[in-house]
């Protein structure tokens, strides 16, 4: 039986993972600082260990005299546009300290395959309409926040170590990521289940409250795609970073309008003043196609499937509407 580690168990991303993982047949070891918040994990085992402690990614490491077959290090300080813009030298800090520790131990224990999630904050700020970038544009790089400055940072390290030792590293720029079980309050949400959120607990004919004037353009990845995608480029032989997400751009006034269709309520967008991020993202999944893989929800049956969960989620927290 082949061996994973999934650093970030506890997180939404870490949470699916492990469960694909299992559908695989793998042993999962399941690490993160804090359980998971909305579901029981279905780790073999899961250990509470804060990984920016290198003493801590050795334990996370360490199994029976043996090694792990494939890590995959999602572990991170991060959150919603709001949290990525207020909380830059929590994010630089916390998720180098990680990043550093882990493929360095990653080595030194023998493990053959380390995926890292990068993301497609690596890339600079574009304009609706522009062409796609290619992985290989990122360079001379233009990160339009840190969150993406330190994932670049880490990205390189990691294939560093991938021309120096035996390891092999898969890195994958992930888009927009949204589904159940994930954050959907408390500032390190993401939009989709931020907007889910406020649409679920509007009352009808109210309005909804919504960053910027909601013409950012976004593609917003369901997340069995993405765990699909994690899944296949970690398997592959694929040795240079590869997008994953989907072809089927929306505004952020498209992802509000539909979630308040699907709700079914009367409600009206009110613009408001707010952290936005970049106008538009565009970039190539080429790599990820040629290895037979692509993006199979669409948007709306994903928002759908999201804004469920989420309203049954704020049903429960918030029973009297408050």
């Amino acid at each position: 039986m082949k061996r994973a580690l999934v650093c970030g168990a506890g997180g939404f991303i870490g949470g699916h993972l492990v469960s694909r993982l299992k559908r695989e047949g793998y042993w999962v070891r399941g690490v993160d600082r804090k359980p998971h918040e909305f579901r029981t994990l279905e780790a073999d085992e899961f250990c509470l260990l804060d990984l920016r402690q290198p003493e801590n990614c050795w334990e996370a490491l360490a199994i029976d005299g043996e090694t792990f077959d494939d890590v995959y290090q999602l572990a991170a300080d991060m959150g919603g546009m709001g949290f990525i813009h207020t909380a830059e030298c929590d994010i630089m800090h916390n998720s180098a300290l990680i990043n550093i520790h882990m493929i360095n131990g990653a080595v030194k224990m023998g493990v053959s395959r380390y995926f890292f999630s990068s993301s497609a904050c690596v890339y600079p700020d574009m304009k609706p309409g522009d062409p796609e970038m290619t992985e290989d544009q990122v360079l001379p790089a233009h990160p339009d926040n840190e969150y993406g400055w330190e994932k670049l940072y880490a990205e390189r390290m990691a294939q560093a170590y991938a021309r120096h030792t035996p390891i092999e590293v898969r890195v994958a720029r992930f888009q927009n990521c949204y589904g159940p079980y994930g954050t959907w309050r408390g500032g390190r949400e993401k939009a989709p289940a931020a907007i889910c959120r406020k649409v679920a607990m509007a009352e009808d004919g109210g309005t909804v409250d919504v960053w910027g004037d909601g013409t950012a353009v976004r593609g917003f990845t369901y997340i069995d795609d993405l765990v699909d995608g994690i899944y296949m480029l970690t398997q592959s032989e694929l040795q240079v970073s590869a997008n994953i997400g989907t072809d089927e751009y929306v505004t952020v006034n498209d992802l509000v309008q539909t979630v308040i269709d699907i709700s079914g309520k009367d409600l009206e967008i009110r613009h408001v003043d707010g952290p936005v991020g970049v106008a538009a993202r565009n970039f190539s999944k080429a790599r990820m196609h040629a290895l037979g893989w692509e993006a199979k929800v669409r948007f709306r049956d994903g928002i759908a499937r999201t804004y469920a969960w989420v309203a049954e989620q704020a049903k429960e927290a918030y029973p009297t509407g408050a």
